[in-house]
């Protein structure tokens, strides 16, 4: 159990026996939270506890607190518990208790942080699923890192996660995108045609239009348009994907599932999920076109389906896709990440779902804002490679993928970020990055020191560490399960990197504080342990959020 988790249990046991027995008066017991005070000085966990309950009482905190603490255990983890003004109760963990985290932490290895928060509930993460109409830029890339990143800790959490790319290779868009690549492949053979007034501009199509020439030659001026138009798109859209997969690879980002668009016509879904919103009274035909009906489950407008045309829109295709999600595949939880221009399509989507007899709590769409790419002061707008868009590939080859890992996790996806491509590439403790893997790097050092002298800990006795920096590096060690159930509950993975820092930080403190192999055997045996417990918790931290944890740097 959590360490934090245990506090709260005897804190509410407490008040309810102080209840019991006719020392508190208290009618309902609130929400017990215990939280790490930002001041040590404080004690490792606090509560403020009593002086929630002292707004339904005419008892004053300090009072509560005191009548409180006479009903506490003792706990083998707590050193000491303090009241402190004006209500709260503080918790100083123990030297004992502490150290024997260490051997804790060897134990478990590389499971060690694992949490049972989902008790193996399937939870698919859709994300990226950009149109296949184009390469991937950096915004497409924080969005991948998010969605990776969450995977990782919810699989840790003990959740049965599945990551998801939705291909949308079906609509108005792709059409453009076939119209566009048809006219570049006739400019480039010397056929004067004229782009659409929706078509795709970037020079990326004019070098797609030349790879499919070299493939298969002129052969699609000889066919009628409209075929030539089919097989041409088809052929663009494998070839984009293909470029959408090698880049995600690069950036360590893999899926276990590629989900057609088209599927959800050819397999019935579209129409099961339009009865069961027809069923429902939820759907109407007016002005000429098939609605939503939204605006009966709070929204300010109805959302149009099925167009005048006889076509499905894209709000139509994510109805269908979402009946698969929930009623097909059963997935217990979806979460969507979605770039920074979906956000009107959020609401819609939560009234949809409802609609289809699903819990919208269900349903959790994370929107990712936009990415600003800077070098030092510089914003970068163009790519030189093409005077076109940066791409993501052009970033990673740039920086790294782990510094766009990092960087990309950094701040919460709903707040807009600058990437700093001179920062991320700097090899000094100003870059984060750099930073969080040297530590990982100097602990490596140290074990191959150590290796190499013949030195053997096992036998070493951790309740040696005893010093400050020390105990310190232990603390944060052991906040690892915490933080995987912080970000697992608030599908915020931006704390992981803030966290990898801050240990980082504690490690180059206790190195340059501690001797670790010193000409004291038994402190020297104790300190490899810690240390090698360090290695496993920062190299945990460190592939959560997808990044290596380097031996040497």
């Amino acid at each position: 159990m959590v360490i934090k988790h245990k506090l709260v249990k005897v804190l509410e046991q407490a008040v309810i026996q102080a209840q019991q027995e006719g020392v508190l008066a208290v009618t309902t017991l609130p929400e017990v939270i215990v939280e790490r005070p930002q001041n040590p000085e404080h004690g490792d966990y606090a509560s403020s506890l009593p002086l929630k309950l002292a707004r339904t009482t005419d008892i004053a905190p300090l009072s509560i607190a005191e009548k409180v603490l006479e009903f506490l255990p003792p706990l083998p983890e707590v050193a000491k518990i303090v009241v402190v003004a004006p209500g709260f109760i503080n918790f100083k963990l123990s030297f004992v208790w502490l150290t024997k985290q260490v051997a804790a932490i060897l134990d478990a290895g590389d499971s060690y942080g694992n949490i049972d928060l989902g008790d193996g509930r399937p939870v698919q993460i859709e994300f990226v699923s950009v149109n296949p109409t184009g390469p991937l830029h950096v915004g497409h890339g924080r969005g991948a890192v998010l969605g990776s990143t969450l995977a990782n800790v919810l699989g840790a959490a003990n959740y049965a996660v599945e990551k998801e790319y939705y291909i949308n290779d079906a609509g108005s868009q792709l059409d453009a995108f076939s119209r566009s690549l048809y006219v570049r492949y006739q400019q480039c053979l010397g056929v004067d045609a004229e782009m659409p007034g929706d078509g795709y501009l970037g020079n990326y199509m004019v070098d797609l239009a030349k790879e499919i020439i070299e493939k298969e030659g002129k052969r699609f001026l000889t066919i009628p348009g409209d075929a030539a138009l089919r097989e041409l798109g088809a052929i663009g859209v494998a070839e984009v994907m293909g470029m959408i997969r090698q880049v995600l690879e690069l950036l360590g980002v893999e899926f276990d599932v590629w989900f057609s668009e088209q599927s959800l016509y050819k397999n019935g879904q579209y129409e099961k999920a339009m009865k069961l919103l027809r069923d429902g009274g939820y759907v109407a035909e007016k002005e000429n076109a098939t609605w939503f009906i939204s605006s009966a489950l709070g929204e300010d407008k109805d959302n149009v389906l099925i167009r005048s045309d006889g076509s499905p829109t894209y709000f139509a295709s994510d109805v269908a896709y979402h009946f698969n999600k929930f009623l097909e595949r059963q997935f217990d939880t979806v979460i969507n990440i979605w770039g920074a221009d979906h956000q009107g399509h959020v609401s819609r989507m939560i009234a949809v779902v409802n609609a289809l007899g699903i819990n919208p709590e269900r349903l959790k769409v994370i929107i990712c804002q936009l990415v600003t790419l800077r070098r030092g002061q510089e914003i970068v707008r163009v790519s030189k490679r093409s005077g076109d868009i940066i791409t993501l590939r052009e970033v990673i080859d740039e920086v790294g993928s782990d510094a766009c890992r990092f960087v990309f996790l950094s701040r919460s996806a709903d707040a807009q970020m600058d990437f700093d491509m001179e920062l991320a590439k700097k090899q000094s403790a100003d870059n984060p990055v750099y930073y969080v893997q040297y530590a990982h790097a100097r602990i490596a050092s140290i074990l191959r020191l150590a290796k190499e002298r013949g030195i053997d800990y096992a036998r070493g006795d951790v309740s040696l560490l005893t010093t400050e920096p020390e105990l310190t590096l232990i603390r944060r060690m052991i906040l690892l399960p915490e933080m995987l159930e912080l970000v697992a509950s608030t599908l915020e993975p931006h704390h992981l990197p803030y966290y990898a820092q801050d240990l980082a930080t504690v490690f180059h403190s206790f190195y340059k504080q501690c001797r670790v192999v010193s000409k004291n055997q038994e402190l020297t045996w104790a300190r490899l342990k810690l240390v090698k417990a360090a290695q496993i918790v920062l190299a945990r931290t460190l592939r959560l959020m997808g990044m290596a944890a380097p031996e040497s740097m």
